[in-house]
């Protein structure tokens, strides 16, 4: 009787330690982009072009190019997007833009801040 009340404690144990283990461990975020360098992303952005057609702070253009920042896609969908465009926008294949570039002009796009609200002034 003893050695089933001890096997019953040991497993009951085990699964609280798993439980409190995984209690700790964050969750992956599907959405997530990899960590990057919003600096070195800024330099790649205006080196590749980017800017050309999306503005120097990734603002867009109803005439040239979309929005990308200050909230861009998920990072997947972007990368998707940037490999293989649906649009008038040329593909940069992982042999033009390599991953951990993309990852940091990612990184440059999610830093743009927010425009500044229209505000009218009168004195």
């Amino acid at each position: 009787m003893k050695s089933i009340v001890f096997g019953l404690r040991s497993t009951v144990f085990g699964l609280l330690i798993v439980a409190a283990v995984s209690a700790q461990t964050p969750a992956p975020q599907p959405n997530a982009a990899p960590p990057g360098n919003a600096e070195a992303g800024k330099k790649l952005f205006v080196s590749y072009g980017c800017y050309q057609c999306h503005g120097y702070e990734a603002q867009g253009s109803s005439a040239t190019g979309p929005r990308l920042g200050p909230r861009p896609i998920a990072f997947a969908a972007f990368s998707r997007y940037v490999r293989q465009p649906t649009g008038q926008m040329p593909p940069y294949t992982a042999k033009v833009v390599s991953d951990p570039d993309l990852t940091n002009i990612y990184a440059f796009v999610s830093s743009r801040l927010a425009p500044a609200a229209n505000v009218l002034l009168l004195k």
